[in-house]
C-alpha cells in the first residue's frame, strides 16, 4: 500500500498531468502549413507539423507547460491528434517539473480524452532530490474530469520503496488512487 506521503505526490503528479493536457488543444487554424496531397483520394490527415514545440504561460509570466512532440497529425473525421514522441514538462510556475513522456500519444476531439501510448513515464525530483517516477505502457487521462486509469502493469518507483500493480484508477477530484490488482510493495522504512 502507498505510504501517506506518496499517496498526495502521485495524485498531484496526476493531477498536474491533467491540467497541462486541458490546457494543450491543438486547432487547425493555428497552422500555416497544408497537409501534403495525397493522388487518386483524399488523405485522412487534414495537418500535421514537425518537430512541435508549444510552451504555455500563466497568467502572472511563469511557466506553465511545455510539449513538444517530433510529429504531430491530426485526422479531420475523427478530429484526433496523433502525437510521435510527446515530451511535457509541466511547471505549473515551479522550478521542479513533471516530465511525462510517451512514445506515441492520441488526443482525442477537443482535447477531452488523451491516450499515452507506449512506455509512458512520468517523474519528478523534488526539493531535496527525491526522485518519484511512474511508468506503465498505456494510460487514459480525461482532463476535464479529473481522472486517470491504465489496466495495464503500473510501476511506482519513490525514495521509499517501489509499488507496482496491475491496473490503476485515479479520482483526482476526490483525492484518492485505487490500484487495481496484484498489487505489491517493497519500502524503506527510516
Amino acid at each position: 500500500m502507498l505510504s501517506r506521503i506518496r499517496v498526495p505526490a502521485v495524485l498531484l503528479l496526476i493531477a498536474l498531468l491533467l491540467i497541462a493536457v486541458g490546457y494543450w488543444n491543438i486547432r487547425p487554424e493555428s497552422f500555416m502549413q497544408e497537409a501534403p496531397v495525397v493522388r487518386g483520394e483524399d488523405s485522412p490527415i487534414d495537418f500535421y507539423v514537425i518537430n512541435s514545440r508549444t510552451v504555455q504561460y500563466q497568467t502572472d509570466g511563469k511557466r506553465n507547460y511545455e510539449l513538444t512532440a517530433e510529429r504531430v497529425e491530426h485526422i479531420k473525421a475523427s478530429d484526433v491528434s496523433l502525437l510521435t514522441k510527446p515530451n511535457l514538462r509541466s511547471y505549473r510556475g515551479t522550478e521542479l517539473p513533471w516530465h511525462v513522456t510517451s512514445d506515441r500519444g492520441e488526443v482525442g476531439p477537443q482535447g477531452e480524452e488523451v491516450e499515452l501510448i507506449d512506455n509512458v513515464r512520468i517523474e519528478r525530483t523534488d526539493a531535496k532530490g527525491r526522485p518519484t517516477v511512474v511508468t506503465s505502457s498505456r494510460m487514459t487521462v480525461l482532463p476535464e474530469k479529473d481522472y486517470a486509469e491504465t489496466r495495464q502493469p503500473v510501476r511506482i518507483v519513490a525514495a521509499n520503496g517501489v509499488t507496482t500493480a496491475t491496473g490503476m484508477k485515479a479520482y483526482l477530484d476526490e483525492g484518492r488512487m485505487l490500484l487495481l490488482s496484484n498489487v505489491r510493495g517493497q519500502h524503506e522504512l527510516r
